[in-house]
């Protein structure tokens, strides 16, 4: 008997990192005007990218609803689970931690509904964690207790080509100062209170990347390191900026997905750790 871990498709863990720890993803949808996909199910980070290049219109993510986790609850409790720990993006951007809140509601298990109070990387470092505790034998009550420990450390820092999706997608936030001269600056959003706020705003991408990196110098021995991209052309440049400022070797690098990379579009660079 074993806890196992829920969480969203706003994790932006890779299919093998899911499959290799039995992680179980409910999935967000993504509409493109009238036509709506169920994420990973039917639309892939890179048919999301080719679409949204593609698209008149921004696209807009929806939250799951109740009864998608109440059949995942359901699975892994008669596939034999002791408990479930659901680890859902963060309540202030998504209604997806009130759908699972609804579905666990309905059930007679041991489940437990956990706010991240985080996104994309920093979402999907706290569920990898959850789920390797939970294969070495942890309790609900241990893997509760430390998701929250790690959620309270979790940055997550993203510097954006453009706050236009941001803006129309209406998840600006603590952002709203930066709208005025948008066009003018590259900004810094700051994500690990789990709303968006302004970190910064530079004049230039190289500066702002540059930011980023000496954001990261500021963190002591920094625990699970993941670097976030939107299929930025620029990534590599970046892992050569920050490689000596941290060792590369060790960070999970990943490709932002469909429900954050629809607010924050394309190229996107950024980092997510615990300290």
């Amino acid at each position: 008997m074993t806890v196992r871990i829920v969480t969203d498709s706003a994790c932006d863990l890779r299919g093998d990192e899911v499959d290799q720890l039995g992680i179980e993803v409910v999935p967000l949808s993504i509409r493109f005007g009238e036509t709506e996909y169920i994420d990973r199910e039917e639309l892939n980070v890179e048919q999301f990218y080719r679409e949204l290049a593609a698209a008149d219109t921004l696209p807009e993510t929806a939250a799951p609803a109740p009864g998608r986790f109440d059949q995942a609850f359901r699975r892994q409790l008669d596939a034999g689970a002791s408990g479930i720990v659901c680890i859902n993006l963060s309540a202030a951007l998504s209604a997806t931690m009130q759908s699972a809140k609804t579905a666990a509601a309905g059930i007679d298990g041991d489940i437990r509904v956990v706010d991240s109070r985080s996104i994309t990387v920093g979402l999907g470092s706290i569920v990898i964690a959850a789920a390797k505790m939970a294969a070495n034998g942890a309790t609900t009550d241990q893997i509760e207790t430390a998701v929250a420990d790690l959620s309270d450390r979790t940055h997550v820092f993203g510097a954006l080509d453009t706050l236009e999706y941001l803006k129309k997608g209406g998840r600006i936030g603590g952002a709203q100062a930066l709208v005025g001269s948008m066009l003018a600056i590259k900004p810094i959003l700051d994500l690990s209170s789990g709303e968006v706020e302004e970190a910064s705003k530079q004049r230039t991408r190289k500066k702002a990347l540059a930011w980023l990196r000496d954001k990261l110098g500021e963190y002591d021995e920094p625990e699970n390191l993941a670097i976030m991209h939107a299929q930025a052309p620029d990534l590599d440049d970046f892992l050569r900026m920050i490689d000596g400022v941290v060792d590369i070797r060790e960070a999970r690098v990943e490709v932002i997905g469909p429900v954050v990379g629809t607010h924050g579009g394309p190229g996107v660079i950024g980092f997510a750790l615990q300290s």
